[in-house]
């Protein structure tokens, strides 16, 4: 490995959206960018959460110097538990983004393995060759940040996610000065948040959220229920503002909504006057045009407060005719069906449902094309990576560079485990690293891999046929008819024709065992005339499983 080379290496967060990971690589040294997770795609049967392949990092742990994070969001910061059972190393993060990761760690309990740091923008810290500065941008969460990376070899600008919001809800503006100085100075590599590369114009303020949920407060007779993210702080300062002008209390609901508007709470960022949040017994006790909820579960998720609502057993709130239930977002590709099923059963139980098709309650925390041709106008690399987003997001992105200025050839779309090295001279893409979909299912961590995956698509699709038989030790000749168990195929007991059919095509298959037979040889013989006689007369393929048992 030629050690005067810059090395960018995505482990996350190039060719999907979530999971995002970023190795930053010079001589001895590495820094890390977000350690996220991803929610599972429908097909990902059984998993729970999709987290990084740390593998590179695991083969060379003894040059990793720090971990540096962006801002709070879970496809930023979820993967960090999972990372702190293997690694050590300091983590440098904004101020609400700490108590965010310490509420999550604390959780796993894992907060005495991690060295946190609260970092303000404008200070530089050193890790190794790198000297790290975090700037301010606008997004959907408060203290979130991109990073100025001081190399050997010169600066990089890792922008993390952002828009160009000029009346954002607290105040928190991208540091436009800041890059402009960067640009002046001679910028390396400029890496930008790709999301919504493909929306015309510009992306709406946050005060348009803060506008639509006012008017949805004024107007609504009943409850407001306001369904989110439970990182999205500043979202849940605007139902507190609502509700304020409104005069109405907020009941919180949902476990990491209450461990994070607590904490936002405690370190200032969620301002509420006394008495405005109250708790169970106030909130069973007021009358429906008095209260706001705010609660997990815009998503979807099985386990979350709204979900648990839709279906009828939340402990403390049962949805009653004339509440308005608002979700505040956009449904995370994979979620839809989720969420929609969601928005069906309230709508049952004679709720008024406003989401994403029908309302004006959300706005994109990314920035459309505009905003990505001013970065790009202001900072001036001499090489571009497109970062945060689906293949064909990098694609435009990077095409989009190359219209305002960035030389032709010096813009390169990565994906996951793709290596970008950097000279003095030039760019070019190296050696691939492993960075396959790590799967969290229950307890386990990666034991999970797509065979299990397919089995558990199969399993799920055709059923599956269980073929038991007693075989002679000497001959591998059968000893009695075979029992045929099926499962998600066909009713055994109303298809008996098919199971005797069955039975017989197994007879078949043993037959001319005049002499002793592997165990895997026996078994192979009957799995593929069982598969095949099924698929002939019922054209579908049930998983089929032998039991063989010697006498």
């Amino acid at each position: 490995m030629a050690t005067n080379s810059l090395r960018i290496i995505p482990l996350g967060g190039l060719g999907e959206i979530g999971r995002n990971m970023m190795l930053i690589e010079y001589g001895d040294d590495i820094i890390v960018v977000d350690v996220g997770l991803m929610f599972p795609e429908e097909e990902m049967l059984g998993v729970d959460l999709v987290i990084p392949d740390f593998t590179y990092l695991r083969e060379h742990r003894d040059r990793l110097r720090a971990v540096f994070l962006t801002h709070g969001h879970e496809d930023h910061v979820g993967a960090l538990p999972y990372f702190f059972r293997e690694f050590k190393a300091p983590v440098y993060s904004a101020r609400l983004t700490d108590g965010l990761i310490r509420v999550k760690l604390n959780e796993h309990r894992l907060l005495q393995n991690a060295e946190t740091h609260v970092v303000t923008p404008g200070e530089i810290i050193t890790a190794g060759v790198f000297e790290v500065e975090f700037f301010t941008v606008a997004h959907s969460i408060p203290d979130a940040c991109g990073l100025i990376i001081k190399t050997p070899l010169g600066q990089l600008v890792h922008t993390g996610d952002f828009k160009l919001d000029h009346t954002p809800v607290m105040d928190q503006h991208t540091d436009l000065i800041r890059l402009a100085q960067v640009g002046a100075e001679g910028c390396l590599l400029l890496m930008a948040d790709s999301t919504y590369a493909e929306q015309e114009g510009y992306t709406p303020s946050e005060q348009l959220v803060g506008e639509a949920l006012r008017t949805i407060f004024v107007n609504a007779q009943g409850r407001v229920i306001v369904a989110t993210f439970a990182s999205l702080i500043s979202r849940v300062q605007l139902v507190i503002d609502a509700a304020v002008f409104t005069g109405r209390k907020v009941f919180v609901t949902g476990r990491s909504m209450i461990d994070n508007v607590a904490m936002a709470r405690q370190l200032g960022y969620i301002n509420a006057p006394d008495g405005v949040i109250v708790g169970v017994e106030e909130m069973r006790n007021l009358p429906p045009a008095k209260l706001a909820i705010v609660t997990t579960g815009s998503q979807g998720e099985p386990t979350s407060a709204l979900t648990r609502m839709a279906n009828g057993d939340h402990r403390h709130v049962t949805i009653l005719k004339g509440d308005t239930i608002v979700l505040s977002s956009s449904p995370v590709p994979g979620n839809e069906q989720a969420v929609y099923r969601n928005v069906d059963n309230l709508f049952r139980l004679g709720a008024d449902v406003l989401y994403n098709r029908v309302s004006n309650i959300h706005v994109r925390g990314h920035a459309s094309r505009e905003e990505l041709k001013i970065i790009q106008g202001l900072v001036q690399p001499e090489y571009f990576m497109p970062i945060h987003g689906e293949y064909r997001h990098l694609v435009v992105h990077a095409k989009l560079a190359e219209s305002v200025g960035v030389p032709k050839g010096n813009a390169f779309v990565l994906t996951d485990g793709d290596v970008l090295e950097i000279d003095e001279d030039s760019a070019w893409l190296g050696d691939r690293v492993p960075a396959s979909y790590v799967y969290v299912d229950g307890l386990g961590i990666g034991d999970v891999d797509q065979h299990i995956l397919r089995d558990r698509a199969h399993l799920s699709t055709d059923g599956v046929v269980v073929v038991m038989v007693q075989v002679d030790k000497q001959t591998g000749a059968l000893e009695r008819p075979a029992e045929i168990l099926a499962r998600g195929f066909v009713d055994v007991e109303e298809r008996e024709d098919l199971v005797e059919r069955t039975k017989q095509v197994v007879a078949n298959s043993l037959k001319g065992g005049k002499h002793y037979a592997e165990f895997a040889d026996i078994n192979t013989r009957i799995r593929d005339a069982v598969s095949k006689f099924l698929y002939d007369e019922t054209r579908r393929r049930p998983m089929v499983l032998t039991v063989t048992v010697e006498v």
